[in-house]
């Protein structure tokens, strides 16, 4: 496809766009107003786009793929890396949200089975999301506590220097990270702290892609990407000198067999450090809100259940590690210092982080809708847009309730 003048030439559409949904916001009742303007909007957008001279759809993986509001777009699920082909994009959508409907999300029988099939359900649900995730969040997978004053990019940074502080990760060393998605979070510490990164993820497609990020940006000395099961990891027994995980472990069907392993690879001595999904302070399991929310995070997120920070500390100790330290990263999330770490799913309208907020999400949904319905997106991209712009509610929700925080922190020593 030919990119329109880039993101520039769109700030007129977006500022209509703006003033549309500003003025919807102020009044409940002008709902469809709303809806109105970002379906007329996207509509706008594609006919602008293919009004022009199309020429292929490819991918360079320099960090800029999706970038362009329409061409971006087009990239969802359909490029060159995916490793769907587009007539499957429907049946695996169908085949990850069978694990969640149709029983009590919260029984016993419920989370075996999806304990029981975490590998599928994990694969299935990075093939669907991964495009999705880096358009509208980049390529760092994770949230932040962040200050008054401080940028989304610089919050999501200072949380991975701060691992790479805690953990002295310094030129020469080996570092695993369990759970590397497409390696944002490693080439960010790997620059940093010239440190030696190895990631583990038991998807295909962001080991491709990965891979073809760290080559970009001339970090492939010292970051790689490995396809693997951090249940059952592929490295001899002490082969790190650290190894860190960032709100990955949270997809783990069994925590204690994932920690032994992460400690059967590590140094003597040497350290674990990550941030956690955890149900944690007010949440009450008898509350039939906080079940709501707390099931809507694990159907949006591929999880098998979220875990408790005494459950994750015990994990770890049975694992055969000493824990030193362990706390919510985010217990000032609503002081008035801070910016809540869901606050870029729930509002911030600005250009720059547009695709994030809620509104943006709308937009974004009916763009995909549009696509798909002229056959450019694949047939079920609307459907994955429709479970992430669902469980972003649940995500805010559970984080203005505090009954969820993203970023429990743990810090532990092999024994």
């Amino acid at each position: 496809m030919h990119e329109i003048g880039g993101m520039e030439s769109f700030l007129p559409v977006y500022k209509s766009l703006l003033d549309a949904t500003s003025a919807a916001i102020k009044d409940a009742n002008k709902k469809q107003t709303l809806l109105i303007s970002v379906g007329g909007v996207a509509a706008v957008a594609i006919i602008l786009q293919y009004g022009r001279k199309s020429q292929p759809n490819g991918t360079k993986r320099d960090g800029k793929d999706f970038e362009g509001v329409v061409n971006g777009s087009t990239r969802l699920l359909n490029n060159a890396d995916s490793v769907l082909k587009k007539n499957e994009v429907k049946d695996s959508v169908d085949g990850y949200e069978a694990l969640f409907k149709g029983q009590d999300n919260s029984s016993e029988e419920a989370i075996l089975q999806r304990q029981s099939e975490y590998q599928r359900m994990v694969n299935s649900f990075y093939n669907l999301v991964t495009d999705f995730y880096e358009w509208g969040w980049g390529q760092s997978f994770h949230f932040a506590p962040r200050w008054k004053n401080e940028e989304f990019v610089e919050s999501i940074k200072r949380c991975e220097y701060h691992l790479c502080s805690r953990l002295g990760m310094k030129p020469g060393m080996k570092a695993l990270d369990v759970g590397c998605g497409v390696g944002g979070p490693m080439r960010h510490m790997a620059i940093f702290s010239n440190c030696n990164i190895e990631g583990i993820t038991i998807n295909e497609y962001q080991v491709t892609i990965g891979n073809k990020y760290n080559k970009q940006m001339g970090v492939d000395s010292l970051c790689h990407l490995t396809r693997g099961d951090f249940q059952n990891l592929p490295w001899d027994e002490g082969h790190f000198d650290v190894a860190y995980a960032i709100e990955a472990t949270c997809h783990s069907p069994d925590k204690v067999q994932c920690f032994s392993e992460v400690a059967r690879v590590l140094k003597t001595g040497g350290l674990f450090a990550g941030y956690e999904w955890v149900v944690r302070g007010n949440f009450d399991k008898t509350n039939p809100r906080h079940v709501e929310i707390k099931e809507g995070i694990e159907t949006g997120n591929g999880l098998p259940t979220l875990a408790t920070p005494e459950y994750v500390v015990e994990a770890l100790t049975k694992a055969g590690f000493e824990v030193l330290d362990h706390y919510d990263a985010n217990r000032g999330v609503h002081s008035k210092h801070q910016i809540p770490w869901y606050a870029t799913l729930d509002g911030s309208y600005t250009l720059k982080g547009f695709r994030m907020t809620r509104i943006g999400r709308i937009c974004t949904h009916f763009l995909v809708n549009t696509l798909e319905l002229l056959r450019i997106a694949p047939r079920g991209s609307s459907d994955v847009s429709r479970i992430l712009n669902a469980t972003a509610i649940d995500l805010v929700n559970g984080g203005k309730l505090e009954i969820f925080t993203p970023s429990y922190f743990f810090i532990a020593r092999k024994s």
